[in-house]
């Protein structure tokens, strides 16, 4: 039984079809399926069941989708679900990055730089089964972008215990530790129990 990826986010897409090996997915293109759900949730658990319901009803099948982002501290959890479309709906991933490393410097002195990202996946069934799990990776906003891997914030979002940013690991490290990695992790026995009859296999 083939998992729709319910995501256009072509980063997301190589991640989900990493993490959800050796199980077989598809993408919407995959399907010729063209849909844009608008993320009217406050939660990242109410836009992830958004999404998933809209792409399952307009395909038929089991969709699996998440909704991810950026928590610091110093922001008061900002910028949280509204991640990517932090400081305006038309700026690109390095430009969203440039907004919040000047929001951090009009922090009060002193302000922690601590921060995580944090994830949300969904799975729902034509029938209306459904399970959800959560993962979040720690961290913190490094004073400048460093490294070209990734997407998002992963420039600006340093491992200590590394001294990397996420956009400085490799793709096989980022697919053990990231906050996707973990949501997904913990979602996979959930999709097994929940639809045994999927046949579904652990990830390797």
């Amino acid at each position: 039984m083939e998992l729709l990826i319910a995501t256009n986010n072509r980063g997301k897409q190589r991640e989900f079809a990493g993490l959800l090996a050796p199980n077989h997915v598809v993408t919407p293109a995959n399907l010729g399926l063209k849909l844009n759900v608008e993320e009217t949730g406050t939660t990242f658990a109410a836009n992830a069941e958004i999404k998933a319901k809209a792409f399952c009803a307009a395909s038929g099948r089991l969709a699996v989708a998440d909704d991810s982002g950026l928590e610091v501290d110093a922001l008061n959890g900002a910028p949280g679900v509204l991640s990517a479309r932090f400081g305006g709906p038309h700026l690109d991933d390095a430009q969203r990055c440039e907004v919040l490393l000047q929001r951090l410097e009009q922090a009060p002195t002193g302000s922690s730089r601590n921060a995580r990202f944090r994830c949300c996946v969904v799975a729902v069934a034509p029938d209306g089964r459904l399970c959800a799990a959560t993962g979040t990776c720690s961290g913190q906003i490094a004073p400048a972008p460093r490294g070209d891997g990734g997407f998002g914030y992963d420039p600006v979002f340093l491992l200590p215990d590394l001294d990397l940013t996420m956009a400085e690991i490799s793709a096989e490290l980022k697919n053990r530790i990231s906050h996707r990695a973990r949501a997904l992790q913990a979602l996979l026995p959930l999709l097994m129990e929940t639809f045994p009859e999927l046949n579904l296999r652990p990830s390797a």
